[in-house]
């Protein structure tokens, strides 16, 4: 008896051990990410700005520190590890009471938008002579939540030697285009004399970040802000049927690259993702953990895109050219003219 004790108690302390012993392989590296961090949301809070561009430009700047080996193991931990937590934490910004309380209209304009731009991202890519997996890249974040979306898809998609320089560019583009987009998308509202339903799940729908979704909504009413918000958090719930077609579509690549004979279908940070959103959808969940774990994610989404940032040199991305720019683009504009097609031609929200 006392022999089991000993032999169930092994795994835990292994683990434990395991943990202990990597805090001071990573501390160095993961410090340098968290500055960046802290540095970056100081700025974009203070002068304004989208905080993740920041911290990947910043990250850019110190790519010559991803070839100090005190800092290599670190910058690996939040790039992979700290953005998978970061992406399961979205999870608590969600309910499935906001989800059934936009009505049939806006959840079929989300669900064919979301699934319609991955697969002109597909062709369009292949048009312009890209790999599919950069059109599958791109018009999954332009379809589903920006940056935080190309990270999480990111993640389960086969690494290989431009990866990385992958995800870096679809987080320029799509951070960029979703800047543009909150000024612009306003005063084609007002043009377009849309009521505030209407505009709200034209900016939820169409808007690539959850925050550039809020500033725009907010900046015509409060009810078109609070519309907007449920429809772009309805596009984030998309995530997890985007990230399981692309588990079950690059199962065998995975399989290859990664060395692993059996690829899970569904990772651990989306199944924690749902069971968040669980939770948070039985109200147990008291209003100030539910903002703790907002801003912890906010926190990691951004350490881990500084981490990518001094993976990454801009001599890399210069050879990559137009091609990328040209193909995000495109994919923003169908998927902003989809969506005006079933607020004008089909009735949503009128």
């Amino acid at each position: 008896m006392l022999e089991r004790g000993k032999q169930a108690l092994q795994w835990p302390l292994g683990i434990a051990k395991e943990a202990i012993l990597t805090i001071p392989r990573v501390g160095h590296g993961v410090l340098l990410c968290v500055t960046i961090a802290l540095a970056t949301t100081f700025l974009a809070e203070h002068y304004g700005g989208p905080t993740l561009l920041y911290a990947l430009l910043f990250g850019m700047s110190l790519h010559f520190l991803s070839e100090d080996e005190r800092c290599l193991a670190g910058i690996e931990f939040a790039a992979r590890t700290i953005l998978r937590l970061g992406v399961a934490l979205l999870g608590v910004r969600i309910t499935i009471e906001q989800v059934l309380a936009l009505g049939i209209g806006p959840l079929l304009t989300v669900v064919a938008g979301v699934v319609f731009t991955i697969l002109s991202g597909v062709v369009l890519a292949r048009l312009l002579g890209l790999h599919r997996e950069m059109g599958l890249l791109t018009g999954g974040s332009v379809a589903i939540c920006g940056a935080s979306a190309a990270l999480a898809l990111s993640a389960v998609m086969p690494r290989h030697a431009n990866s990385e320089r992958n995800t870096i560019l679809t987080v320029v583009g799509v951070t960029t285009l979703s800047t543009m987009a909150m000024v612009t998308y306003p005063l084609v509202v007002g043009v377009l004399g849309m009521n505030h339903e209407q505009a709200g799940i034209f900016l939820g729908g169409t808007i690539h970040d959850v925050a550039q979704v809020v500033g725009a909504g907010y900046m015509i009413s409060e009810s078109t802000g609070d519309v907007s918000t449920f429809v772009k958090l309805l596009r984030v719930a998309m995530l997890v049927p985007a990230v399981m077609a692309f588990m079950w579509l690059f199962r065998h690549e995975r399989r290859r690259t990664d060395g692993a004979s059996r690829v899970p279908m569904l990772p651990g940070f989306l199944v924690a993702f749902v069971l968040l959103v669980i939770v948070n959808s039985l109200g147990i969940v008291p209003t100030l953990l539910v903002e703790g774990f907002t801003d912890l994610s906010r926190w990691c989404l951004v350490t881990a895109i500084a981490a990518l940032g001094i993976k990454t040199s801009f001599q890399k991305l210069a050879v990559v050219g137009w091609k990328p720019v040209i193909l995000m683009v495109a994919e923003t504009l169908f998927l902003l003219l989809m969506v005006m097609g079933f607020i004008f031609l089909a009735g949503v929200g009128g």
